[in-house]
């Protein structure tokens, strides 16, 4: 194998390795094919085509980080030789973040000024990053200004109030520690409550 570790999030269906075969017979051809038996466990990941090696989806560091498969070489008369392989993948150092969570997108009206509504988090392969988070202008930015971070809490400025305003939307944006960003809009709902009479 030319090689028997390979980067993550290459595409589908690229070569991972091209395959030879080491014959006393120096003329002869070989023909290559995943088989049953010890270390097979992830041969339905591949498929050969020719001499190359291909993975069939691609391949994520957090998901799974090392397959193995059995190969077999054919030469022209028929006689074959079988060998099980690990391939390795390659952990990206860092990767985007793909999504921001929020605990809620509700609140009560009459809450006080600087309650925490929500609290922040973030999807992000890298499982060990740490994350920052602001107000963002953008598309869906209009009520920013009514909301504070602090770490990863989202805090409403002043009391919120029903009759007055139902809903807000703001624009957030998280950045993990190399730098790589994500944003989104929310909008963000304030409850009704039942006012009573004095």
């Amino acid at each position: 194998l030319t090689s028997t570790s390979f980067n993550e999030n290459i595409d589908a269906a690229s070569t991972v390795a091209t395959l030879s075969t080491i014959d006393v017979d120096a003329s002869d051809s070989h023909t290559y094919s995943l088989v049953s038996g010890t270390g097979d466990t992830d041969n339905d990941a591949f498929t050969i085509d020719g001499s190359n090696l291909k993975i069939n989806s691609s391949p994520d560091y957090e998901t799974q980080s090392s397959y193995n498969i059995r190969l077999k070489t054919t030469d022209s008369g028929g006689l074959s030789y079988e060998e099980a392989f690990t391939f390795n993948v390659n952990d990206l150092i860092d990767e985007v973040p793909t999504d921001i969570s929020l605990t809620s997108t509700s609140f009560n009206e009459n809450i006080e000024s600087l309650s925490t509504v929500s609290i922040l988090s973030t999807t992000d392969q890298d499982s060990s990053d740490t994350h920052t988070y602001e107000l963002i202008v953008g598309d869906g930015d209009s009520d920013n200004e009514k909301f504070i971070i602090i770490n990863d809490e989202l805090l409403i400025r002043n009391s919120p109030n029903y009759e007055t305003k139902s809903s807000y939307s703001v624009r957030l944006k998280t950045t993990d520690l190399g730098g790589l960003t994500y944003e989104e809009a929310f909008t963000l709902t304030v409850n009704d409550l039942i006012d009573e009479i004095p």
